[in-house]
């Protein structure tokens, strides 16, 4: 757990340095959201409809800025070389990147969610239970997303690589946020919130557990 805390806090500060990165991610997002409204165009019922998925697309789309540059500067200092030769757990050192990469996700979502509100002319009801079904859908990318921007790191077009192998493992997880979103936003008469948060968290848990597992020995090949 000791290890955990000092690979966190370690992560923490590089995001805190890299910052501006963060808000160029964000205008990255916004300006997509903007793009999106454009291809609707001036028809108020057709934004709202669907401002839920182009909200998780805005995100997923930005969320591979943010996930290709994760392991940027150990790959070009050789500092995950580095760190694999301390007396550290590999899972540890994986687990504070994923939840670095959750926290600036997560931040990045709520974030766009006034954007949508703007642009898509979205009443929100429940603001608290759409904030958590942000942390958990960027849950759900993170956790993938962290191990295989591993993987990229090393190769030249990892930008054009990660994308490859990330969208298709998310899309349940998209689906899930898409739809318990749409539901926040335009009401649920069916009750079916409860089985799409139920499908998102069980992903969240299953890829949270199998990529922490497999973490050491992708670093190590």
């Amino acid at each position: 757990m000791n290890q955990l805390f000092a690979a966190l806090r370690k992560e923490i500060l590089l995001q805190w340095r890299t910052r501006a990165q963060i808000l160029a991610i964000f205008v990255f997002g916004a300006t997509a959201l903007l793009l999106f409204s454009f291809a609707i165009g001036p028809n108020s019922a057709a934004l709202r409809l669907h401002a839920a998925g182009f909200l998780w697309l805005g995100l997923l789309l930005s969320s591979t800025l943010a996930l290709a540059e994760s392991f940027q500067l150990e790959t070009e200092q050789k500092g995950l070389e580095g760190l694999l030769l301390l007396p550290a757990d590999p899972r540890a050192l994986y687990y504070a990147k994923a939840i670095a990469n959750l926290v600036q996700l997560s931040i990045l979502g709520i974030a766009l969610v006034p954007v949508m509100v703007v642009l898509y002319d979205v009443s929100l009801k429940n603001l608290g239970a759409l904030v958590g079904v942000i942390i958990l859908g960027a849950a759900g990318l993170s956790a993938p997303g962290t191990l295989y921007s591993a993987m990229a790191s090393q190769a030249r077009a990892k930008q054009t690589l990660l994308p490859l192998l990330l969208f298709p493992l998310v899309v349940p997880v998209l689906l899930a946020s898409v739809k318990s979103t749409s539901l926040l936003i335009g009401g649920d008469p069916m009750g079916q919130l409860k089985s799409w948060v139920t499908l998102v968290t069980s992903f969240d848990v299953i890829y949270w557990s199998l990529c922490g597992l497999l973490f050491g020995r992708v670093v190590e090949d």
